[in-house]
């Protein structure tokens, strides 16, 4: 019996985001409402005053309950996975109503507060207590604090990045934190009033949702060196397991795109609120059960690795009107502009400096980077930019600026050690962790084969005048993150035949280099 019985569940919130995303599409997608104040607005001096702190509310920042669930039953798991993925829509709703409500926001500076984030935390508070609910019947114990994590808040427009007063790009080690990267059935918040005061100068169609000139940095401007990478590129170290082993799978000729999230979020529809590039696994969507990806076809070159691979598209907000400009996932949710196809797509697994690795177990996923992290915080952020002959430059919380000449590097590198026992996890990161300082395995976990995943774009180098960036790149996001370059991630589901995995421990632990 393959893993996802369920019936994909249509949200009941698309009906109403269709009405809203129908009021502004053009120049490459749903043209989002600025979150600072129209030029009327600004006129009035009684406006001015009033609505200061209402009109600087940039997007809502709501705690990740799906990062506290630790301890989930096997059997309440599917049930589980669907409220919080109805959470993610609640706040994609809330989000949406955010950016079209600003004349009304600004006459008045409580309705933030009492129209949209009171309401959002009494939505939230009745899915905690279904998910403690079904925990609870499943023969679990639901943390105590759930409760806790129904307000959410609005975030000011000049309020910090995470990234502020921290040090470095934050890699750091597996805390056991969910990324929470789903969708499910809303209750239908978003109504579209006082839709929108149109698009800005120079936002690319895409309005307050990002991303904005200080998200990018020029790579000269990147210290070298300054990314510690302890789980990255310099994990193969010259004891342990010195080989590798590089996959082959194309990087996506054959289209195939869709807004799902198997991991997070099975039989949800548009569980990702973002477009996903595929390579391997070739059956990879939200109804796809586990004897579906075992029997599905490969776009690899070796027909033993059927093996997902995937990640948010990337794109060039330059107008085009992309296939998916009035869909979910796509410019109706604020991802706009043209998918770049990476040039290349490197997929190598590597060793351990300390230890021999075991093989991956067969369907295991791993989630690394976090999808919401411009709102969790950098714990879990992992992926990232560099230009072709820059790499030892790496960015996190900045999209690269490169010279002429050069290409953009977008990198991942998975967590490497397993607890033995699970190929998931309630919140599909306690079953994997990243090496410790010294590259050994916490106690407890075998080293596996780490996953690097390397892509390679030509993108046009945006411009940024005033202030201004023109033509920007950004990875796709859920819209109320903004398009940061934080919230990039990458994600894995282990579908190599015994074989081949056998053939991927064996060159590792030989210090071969294997295809």
């Amino acid at each position: 019996m393959g893993r996802n019985t369920r019936k994909r569940r249509m949200p009941l919130a698309t009906k109403a985001i269709a009405g809203v995303a129908a009021l502004a599409l053009g120049g490459g997608g749903l043209v989002w409402a600025n979150f600072y104040a129209s030029a009327h607005e600004e006129n009035s001096p009684d406006n001015r005053t009033k609505s200061n702190a209402a009109r600087q509310i940039a997007t809502i920042d709501c705690p990740d309950v799906g990062q506290q669930l630790s301890d989930v039953p096997e059997r309440a798991r599917g049930e589980v996975d669907g409220e919080l993925a109805s959470m993610d829509q609640q706040i994609t709703d809330a989000y949406q109503r955010l950016v079209t409500t600003r004349q009304a926001q600004a006459g008045d500076a409580q309705y933030v507060q009492n129209a949209i984030l009171g309401p959002l935390k009494d939505r939230r508070k009745v899915l905690i207590d279904r998910i403690k609910l079904e925990i609870d019947r499943a023969g679990g114990k639901a943390p105590g604090n759930l409760d806790e994590l129904a307000p959410c808040s609005g975030r000011p427009a000049d309020q910090p990045q995470p990234t502020d007063g921290q040090n470095g790009d934050g890699q750091g080690q597996d805390n056991g934190q969910g990324q929470g990267d789903g969708q499910g059935q809303g209750d239908g918040q978003g109504d579209g009033q006082g839709q929108g005061e149109g698009q800005t100068p120079n936002d690319n169609g895409n309005g307050a949702a990002g991303p904005f000139a200080e998200d990018f940095i020029d790579i000269n401007d990147v210290p070298p060196n300054a990314r510690d990478l302890p789980n990255g590129l310099a994990a193969n170290g010259r004891s342990g397991s010195r080989g590798s082993f590089t996959t082959k799978c194309g990087v996506n000729e054959n289209k195939l795109y869709n807004s799902d999230n198997i991991i997070v979020a099975p039989g949800v529809a548009n569980g990702a609120h973002h477009m996903h590039d595929y390579v391997g696994n070739q059956s990879n969507s939200s109804l796809s059960s586990d004897d579906d990806l075992v029997v599905a076809e490969t776009s690899c070159q070796n027909q033993g690795d059927k093996s997902s691979y995937f990640w948010p598209v990337l794109r060039v907000q330059d107008g085009t009107q992309e296939f998916d400009a009035a869909d979910q996932g796509g410019g109706a949710e604020g991802n706009v502009g043209r998918i770049l196809q990476a040039e290349e797509a490197q997929l190598r697994f590597v060793g351990n400096k300390r230890s021999k690795v075991v093989a991956i177990p067969k369907l295991m996923r791993i989630i690394t980077g976090d999808a919401k992290a411009f709102t969790n915080g950098l714990k879990n952020a992992n992926t990232s930019y560099s230009c072709t002959g820059f790499e030892d430059r790496q960015s996190t919380d900045k999209y690269v600026l490169c010279p002429e000449g050069s290409r953009l590097v977008r990198t991942s590198n998975f967590q490497s050690c397993w607890d033995g026992q699970n190929t998931d996890s309630a919140n599909h990161r306690d079953h994997v962790a990243f090496v410790q300082a010294d590259g050994s395995c916490p106690n407890g976990f075998k080293a596996i084969p780490q996953l690097q995943v390397r892509l390679v774009y030509d993108v046009p180098t945006p411009t940024i005048e005033n202030g201004q960036v023109k033509n920007p790149y950004a990875v796709d996001s859920f819209p109320e993150q903004l398009h940061k370059p934080i919230t990039d991630h990458n994600d894995f589901i282990n579908v190599m035949d015994e074989s081949l995995m056998n053939k991927v421990v064996r060159c590792i632990n030989q210090g071969k280099k294997c295809t």
